[in-house]
């Protein structure tokens, strides 16, 4: 049965993605650790961003989403089916998510030279995941819709990211349409979450 508290991925069920998740359960390596793992690359992946303005810091950028990507996969298929779980996941699945949102968007700021926009979009990124939380603490099971949810924006950004690399004389406009979308749909979710969690609440005092 799908946990109504846990984010729907449809890769989980794939073979691939259980047999390396088998692996790591395996391993030394605990869910919580897979979770950090997954701010060292965000760190990394804004430090080649700004370092690196050219092609190969966008692809090395897009490379590092990816594996932040892969590492928000892997620890909860490493707590949950490889029964690794501890009282402390939930935390861990949290916060890191906050920290490697918050140093791709403000990077992608800094890299458009409008940091204002990358820290706004971290803003309604962060709020996104604080709606979401707050449905949960009203008894509600969480809700993960968007149209601008972690997994949409950060494949949105990598995908943009290798645009720009492919097309040096467009990644001014690439990028800046790639914040403003994520900023402006990251407030949608927003409102989308905030009215859904109304709106079962009026129905459950009803």
């Amino acid at each position: 049965m799908q946990d109504a508290n846990r984010r729907p991925i449809a890769v989980r069920g794939s073979g691939w993605a259980q047999r390396i998740a088998e692996v790591l359960a395996r391993s030394q390596l605990t869910p919580n650790q897979i979770s950090l793992l997954s701010v060292l690359f965000a760190l990394a992946g804004a430090w080649t961003l700004l370092a690196l303005p050219g092609a190969v810091g966008a692809l090395l950028c897009a490379l590092a989403i990816l594996l932040r990507l892969l590492c928000n996969l892997f620890d909860g298929m490493v707590a949950v089916e490889g029964g690794k779980g501890t009282a402390t996941g939930a935390l861990y699945n949290e916060l890191p998510d906050r920290l490697a949102d918050s140093l791709f968007l403000v990077a992608l700021g800094y890299a458009i030279a409008l940091p204002w926009l990358g820290w706004l979009a971290a803003l309604l990124a962060a709020l996104t995941a604080y709606i979401r939380a707050l449905g949960g603490a009203l008894g509600q099971a969480q809700d993960f819709r968007g149209p601008m949810a972690k997994p949409h924006r950060m494949w949105l950004l990598g995908i943009a990211l290798v645009l720009a690399a492919l097309l040096p004389a467009w990644r001014q406009p690439i990028l800046l349409a790639t914040a403003a979308i994520i900023a402006i749909g990251s407030a949608l979710t927003c409102v989308t979450r905030t009215r859904a969690i109304a709106a079962r609440l009026t129905d459950a005092g009803a």
